[in-house]
């Protein structure tokens, strides 16, 4: 067997591995996506064959029209989506702030700042959610009530309760830090030189260039705050401040189909793909560019 003969057998077995492991990964969501516009029926009649993940004649939007109509999704999907960029955008500015001062700025205690985030990656949120509930119990916020600032002790059952505890962002602080230690440190002596102060370098030259690494902060931050379950079932109550994700429990209890079911899970989903397919190129480039490594 010749080199060539050697290298395409090789590729061939690498694209079958591939296809494998994607169809894995993509069969959920084409399920999910098929059955939607499905009736019941059709859905397990076609449960065991591979019909389950191709179009039928009876395809109709009557399982989404009944998603719209049996639960409150337009409110949840703008609660969401607020909450989503919020996070993103407030997410993005912090996290890349802390991570310029560690990665470009000499000060003493920078190094365990640096410890610290890293420590904090591999922290679940599930730890520290009880001593975050007790602090948001007991924090103040401001109101306009008949005309005068009024303070609230407690921030339960507002927006704000789901943006500001997860602006900090450890992963994203660690992800801009090891991106921005790679930038030419000749870029900030140039810029220093001609009298620019750590913002305008920060400003100016440093996020100009951090293209793919702030897409790929936007996408773990939208995916993160899009897809939060424990903490707004925790912190809201009611349905004027409830996201998509506690409300797909609420409509499970108003009906038994599980083609509306699954349109509303595909109407949930749409948002985070969009999103992921908008930024993938970036996303690829800044993976493979700053590796994850050091």
């Amino acid at each position: 067997m010749n080199v060539k003969m050697s290298r395409t057998l090789r590729d061939i077995a690498l694209f079958i591995g591939m296809s494998a492991i994607g169809i894995v990964f993509i069969a959920p969501l084409l399920f999910m996506f098929v059955s939607s516009f499905k009736s019941d029926n059709a859905i397990f009649a076609d449960l065991n064959k591979l019909s389950a993940y191709l179009p039928s004649a009876e395809w109709s939007m009557r399982n989404y029209t009944s998603v719209f109509e049996k639960s409150d999704l337009p409110s949840f999907l703008l609660n969401s989506t607020l909450i989503a960029a919020l996070v993103v955008v407030g997410g993005i500015i912090i996290n890349s702030m802390l991570a310029f001062s560690i990665a470009r700025m000499r000060w003493r205690g920078r190094n365990l700042v640096l410890a610290l985030v890293v420590a904090m990656v591999i922290v679940p949120f599930e730890v520290i959610a009880i001593p975050l509930l007790s602090l948001v119990a007991k924090l103040p916020w401001p109101a306009i009530e008949h005309g005068q600032l009024v303070m609230h002790t407690g921030w339960f059952n507002s927006l704000h309760v789901q943006v500001i505890p997860f602006l900090a962002n450890a992963f994203c602080v660690f992800l801009f830090y090891q991106f921005f230690r790679d930038i030419p440190p000749e870029l900030d002596e140039a810029a220093k030189m001609d009298g620019a102060g750590p913002w305008t370098v920060y400003a100016r030259i440093i996020m100009p260039n951090s293209g793919p690494v702030i897409a790929t902060a936007a996408i773990v931050l939208f995916i993160s705050a899009w897809n939060q379950y424990l903490w707004p079932i925790m912190v809201i109550q009611g349905e004027a401040f409830r996201p998509v994700q506690p409300g797909i429990q609420q409509f499970f209890g108003r009906t038994n189909s599980w083609g509306q079911i699954m349109a509303y899970a595909s109407v949930i989903t749409l948002p985070v793909l969009a999103v992921f397919l908008a930024f993938q190129r970036q996303f690829v480039a800044s993976v493979a560019g700053t590796g994850i490594k050091g």
